[in-house]
């Protein structure tokens, strides 16, 4: 593909949500978004403004069902199940009714109520820090705009003539599902996240998907030869000979290195002198499934429930929870599934939420539980119904105390009487774990291993603890150090207690699929990689080209380091000697 010299080339670091490479024309998708302004009804004229909501609302759903089917013969039932959400909502009548309602009370045209009415749990997660809440509201923002667009008589253009690089200011699932009819050679959006429907959906597919790319939408233009590498979070605009000549061998290396991955998927991730470690994926949603298991997953290290909590103002019930808890334990028979039980407060969401100062150091995770007792029960209850396949574990988050842990316990040996007093099944030797997050449990692992089956580190909030630093504020950002001394020396201690106490020790942080600490992870001892879907094969291959005993001196290396930048160095400069075929960021 030939490319102009006389337009300089432009290069964007963004968040990559779907790796690969591609090379093409791009294609510049401007979304319309309605614009809404109120406007006061005559008596006269309310009937028929609720017959356009009414009218609105059935070609939402008709357009919405289109596309499920359509995902369903494409990706399957798993992936199509992405779009459930969004028709629910357009078949909750409550909410609709609501709308009519006002209608009715107020004379206001439907258009402005719809936006209202929704913008008021759009807004709740979108306040939220939490990054999995804020994409969840992508989906809610999605069907609003479906409802006013129908509320226009507007049709939304996805069809294309020819094969292209989609960019975009924000794209929604729907319309990449709707643009993949097409040979669609990727996606770079400004917005978006690494776990947003968008990027499951880019994964499924197989399309490389970069998001968080600012400004590309204004500043690209359409038939622009781009270059998006997915894997690393990089996109060229107009790039040199040089540049086009480079990524398209960097292109064909990857096909052919994904080919080899796709080779291990079926192997088990076993050092070179047959030290066999567990690994695992971690997942918010049943969407995930298919491709972790395609991935070759050894089971879910951690699946996150605060899902059930976007957009409800009541925890869901048990038996809601149950039904979500068997799909998971039945589709990943007879691999382990690790179900965290609810991690809400701090960054994370919560539907009943409280305003505190400071709230990383206040009421969130086992905290919250242990404080609203029958929430938690419903949950210990739903996840022991599920268990019968004897494939599930439990596991509390941000613990601090032996306390907790025994609180904990406690309710659990509850929620195993309630059941057999019901005659209801349930595995009684279901393993419980803790994940060790904040310094006050990584000082105390011994005793806390003296408690439960396994533990595992959360190194996200562990290395925040640690080293005093918000990982979302920019300003310090660079102070956020995987490879801190202290937090090298932290993963060993843990991981020693935990041994010398015979739990094994897993981690489900984002340093677990971190290629660049593999090898030192491998070494530590670590009985346990819990990691992202995309990265489990580079994972795998790390595992299995390497000796235990090598690891172990690469380990012991790292820990005589003293500062971050040379305990990087170090290691880079043995993946690169060693994997030079695997990209690091």
């Amino acid at each position: 593909m030939a490319t102009s010299t006389a337009i300089k080339e432009i290069r964007f670091k963004g968040i990559p949500a779907s790796p690969g490479i591609s090379i093409g024309p791009a294609y510049i998708f401007h979304k319309h978004t309605p614009s809404v302004y109120v406007r006061s009804l005559d008596q006269t004229e309310i009937d028929k403004e609720i017959e356009r909501l009414q009218k609105a609302r059935e070609r939402s759903q008709y357009e919405l069902q289109k596309i499920f089917q359509f995902a369903d013969q494409r990706l399957g039932p798993e992936q199509a199940k992405i779009f459930e959400a969004q028709l629910l909502l357009l078949e909750d009548d409550y909410l609709f009714t609501t709308i009519i309602d006002r209608i009715r009370k107020e004379k206001k045209n439907a258009d402005f109520l719809v936006r209202d009415e929704i913008e008021k749990y759009y807004r709740i997660m979108t306040g939220a820090k939490d990054e999995y809440a804020r994409e969840r509201a992508d989906d809610l923002q999605d069907v609003c705009n479906r409802i006013l667009r129908n509320l226009e008589e507007q049709k939304l253009p996805s069809k294309l003539d020819g094969s292209y690089v989609i960019i975009s200011h924000h794209l929604a699932a729907a319309d990449a599902l709707l643009f993949s009819r097409n040979d669609v050679l990727g996606y770079v959006t400004e917005l978006g996240g690494a776990t947003s429907h968008m990027a499951l959906l880019a994964r499924a597919l197989k399309i490389p998907l970069v998001v968080g790319v600012h400004q590309i939408s204004t500043i690209a233009q359409s038939n622009d030869v781009v270059i998006i590498d997915g894997s690393n979070g990089l996109v060229v605009l107009n790039p040199t000979q040089e540049t086009l000549e480079y990524f398209e061998k960097q292109k064909a290396d990857y096909e052919q290195f994904t080919q080899r991955l796709a080779k291990l998927r079926k192997e088990p991730a076993e050092t070179l002198d047959e030290r066999r470690v567990q690994l695992s994926a971690n997942i918010e949603l049943l969407e995930e499934l298919d491709f972790v298991k395609q991935q070759g997953a050894d089971g879910i290290g951690l699946y996150r429930t605060e899902s059930f909590l976007l957009g409800r103002e009541v925890f869901p019930s048990e038996d809601e929870q149950y039904e979500n808890y068997n799909r998971i334990a039945e589709a990943m028979y007879p691999k382990q599934v690790i179900i965290r039980t609810f991690d809400i407060g701090g960054d994370k969401f919560m539907a009943q939420g409280v305003k505190e100062n400071n709230p990383f150091l206040g009421w969130r995770g086992i905290r919250v539980m242990l404080d609203k007792p029958q929430i938690f029960l419903d949950q210990l209850r739903a996840i022991l119904r599920a268990s019968v396949k004897h494939n599930l574990a439990i596991m509390f988050p941000m613990v601090t105390s032996i306390k907790e842990v025994q609180l904990a316990k406690q309710l659990l040996a509850q929620a195993k009487d309630d059941l057999r007093q019901k005659g209801l099944p349930y595995d009684e030797k279901i393993q419980i774990g803790v994940m060790i997050e904040v310094p006050a449990a990584a000082a105390i692992t011994d005793h806390l291993a003296k408690e439960v089956q396994f533990l595992s580190i959360g190194t996200n909030d562990l290395i925040q603890y640690l080293l005093a630093v918000d990982r979302g504020n920019e300003i310090v950002a660079d102070l956020f150090q995987e490879f801190h001394p202290a937090v090298v020396r932290s993963l060993q201690y843990i991981i020693r207690r935990g041994k010398e106490n015979q739990v094994w020790v897993g981690m489900c942080g984002q340093m677990a699929g971190n290629p660049l600490a593999a090898m030192l992870l491998i070494g530590l001892g670590l009985d346990e990689f819990s990691v992202v879907p995309t990265v489990l094969p580079e994972i795998k291959k790390i595992i299995r080209s390497i000796h235990y005993s090598e690891a172990q001196r690469i380990a012991e290396q790292a820990l005589q380091m003293r500062s971050e930048d040379e305990i990087k160095t170090y290691l880079t400069t043995v993946m690169k000697q060693k994997f030079p075929d695997i990209p690091l960021s």
